[in-house]
């Protein structure tokens, strides 16, 4: 491979991340929600599920009834639905297929038994006892990916694009992992420092795989500020916000310097301006603010970020990388 990476293997790269990570998240995502989607509200549950994603309008078009079935079905296996686990494994199977001569053999290998077992899975994976097992079969395929890519990537200007789309992709998931507790898993007031609040609050530590981590360093026991705190602006912990980004920021200031490439300057300094206001802010002053609105401002943030790589690293017409035509991946 050399010091020479095309664009489009570059692009590739990115996406094969974010495609293994959002599928991870979105089980984890889907698993809290199960967990605690058995109460008076029963499938309505389910609507923020639908809400964070933007998905409304695309699932009421084919299931004019919201059920918790319809819903599971709709975010695992409908290939159709593009935001869907079975979706997103089925592109980063194609983006593999398109850097064979690139990613090691086990990466490949272990994706096609992935996306083979996916396709699969029928109506009785779904049913409600059987999620638990499901959803962690799905994270640990992921953290098994994750774990092969660690060890056997060559560490050139490639593996800096596929940890470079891990970073921000779980900056995002992140963000609507926790948006999911304020707007769906704690529906009364009155439920605020209650029993069933604490146990919320850890089983939201536990789907971000933060829990052990959240205990050893944060003192005073499990509290809304102190998990929206870890999860946003906790420095060391991989799964934060402020980490991700920083992660970000760093392969970006690697590839434009040791690499030399000379693109990337406007994504650089959106991440960077994202990376200093989450070092500025105390997690009361983001919660004074409104959660949901500054979760919503870093997705927005990092989707203008996401189009600024694609313009300076992926575009043939920008010189970034290797400069050649797109073969359209899709996003």
């Amino acid at each position: 491979m050399g010091d020479i990476l095309l664009a489009r293997d570059a692009e590739a790269l990115f996406w094969l991340a974010r495609y293994v990570e959002r599928s991870e998240n979105l089980a984890r995502i889907l698993d809290v929600n199960a967990t605690f989607a058995r109460n008076s509200r029963g499938d309505q549950n389910w609507l923020p599920v639908l809400q964070l994603n933007r998905d409304q309008d695309r699932f009421f078009a084919i299931h004019p009834i919201l059920t918790a079935e319809a819903v599971l079905r709709f975010y695992v296996t409908d290939r159709e639905n593009p935001t869907s686990i079975a979706s997103a494994m089925e592109r980063a199977h194609e983006n593999a297929r398109a850097l064979r001569p690139i990613i090691p053999s086990e990466m490949w290998a272990q994706l096609n038994v992935f996306r083979k077992w996916l396709h699969g899975l029928d109506k009785a994976a779904l049913a409600p006892a059987g999620l638990a097992r499901l959803f962690g079969r799905i994270k640990e395929a992921c953290q098994t990916h994750a774990g092969i890519t660690e060890g056997t990537l060559h560490r050139d200007q490639g593996s800096y694009f596929y940890r470079l789309g891990r970073a921000v992709e779980r900056a995002d998931q992140t963000t609507r992992l926790l948006d999911i507790k304020y707007h769906l898993l704690l529906p009364r007031v009155s439920d605020v420092g209650s029993l069933v609040d604490v146990v919320q609050w850890n089983a939201l530590l536990r789907s971000a795989a933060a829990h052990h981590a959240y205990l050893r360093v944060v003192p005073g026991g499990v509290s809304p500020a102190g998990v929206a705190g870890f999860l946003l602006l906790h420095p060391s912990f991989p799964r934060s916000v402020a980490f991700c980004i920083g992660e970000a920021v760093r392969l970006l200031v690697v590839l434009r310097s040791r690499h030399g490439l000379t693109t990337g300057a406007g994504a650089e300094a959106e991440l960077e301006q994202l990376q200093a206001s989450l070092g500025t802010l105390t997690i009361e002053e983001i919660l004074q603010q409104g959660l949901h609105e500054f979760l919503d401002r870093i997705q927005l943030r990092l989707i203008t970020a996401t189009g600024n790589l694609a313009e300076g690293f992926f575009n043939p017409s920008s010189g970034g990388v290797q400069a050649q035509a797109s073969t359209g991946y899709p996003r």
